[in-house]
């Protein structure tokens, strides 16, 4: 079966209808919930806590942030060692809470990219999804450059951060990440997508 990939109206149009009550039901929460839980189990089928315990996270302001933070505290559980670089942190009561259950676990927060990175064994880019269009601003802009100078093996969440959704990796400019975790399914811009391994996440859909 060929993939079918979205284009970044179709992915709006798709979390709108999954969150509808005469739709899919969902709320936000649980939304975020299995995203991030989907790409902790993606991470442990091809980066096991022996070889890479010590994942340095980065998550953005957003949605895509939120799944990070997720994805953390399971890993935490599943007996890696993640530590976050959350550096933009809305004032709203999800990301609150996600915040509070990473620091009950002894969840490291971190105050830079390279302070991230030194002694990490893997990294989790988790910083724009697929809604994010304009130009990427500070802070932001210091940990893309880091992702891009790494030699870690990067695992992105849904697309690799600052790549056009549709459009893919523009110009060659951005980082190339190992490994791809789609949620839902494939956007547009994951055909340019050329590491090991592109797993789905979060399959909220019936078709």
């Amino acid at each position: 079966m060929s993939l079918k990939y979205l284009s970044q109206k179709a992915a709006q149009a798709i979390d709108v209808e999954l969150m509808s009550p005469t739709g899919g039901g969902f709320s936000f929460e649980q939304l975020v919930e299995l995203a991030g839980l989907s790409v902790a189990q993606a991470v442990t089928k091809v980066y096991t806590k022996e070889q890479y315990p010590r994942i340095m996270v980065f998550s953005g302001p957003g949605n895509n942030g939120l799944d990070g933070l997720v994805a953390a505290r399971h890993l935490s559980h599943f007996g890696y060692q993640p530590r976050i670089y959350y550096p933009k942190r809305p004032d709203k009561p999800v990301n609150k809470g996600l915040v509070a259950q990473c620091e009950e676990l002894e969840i490291p927060f971190v105050d830079s990219p390279e302070h991230g990175l030194r002694d990490s064994d893997l990294v989790l880019d988790a910083i724009f999804g697929f809604s994010f269009t304009g130009e990427v601003r500070q802070p932001f802009v210091s940990a893309i450059e880091a992702l891009k100078g790494t030699r870690l093996p990067i695992v992105s969440v849904d697309i690799p951060s600052a790549w056009h959704v549709e459009q893919g990796n523009v110009n060659g400019t951005g980082f190339q990440p190992s490994m791809l975790v789609s949620l839902t399914a494939p956007k547009q811009g994951a055909k340019d997508f050329t590491g090991t391994h592109h797993y789905l996440g979060g399959r909220f859909i019936s078709r």
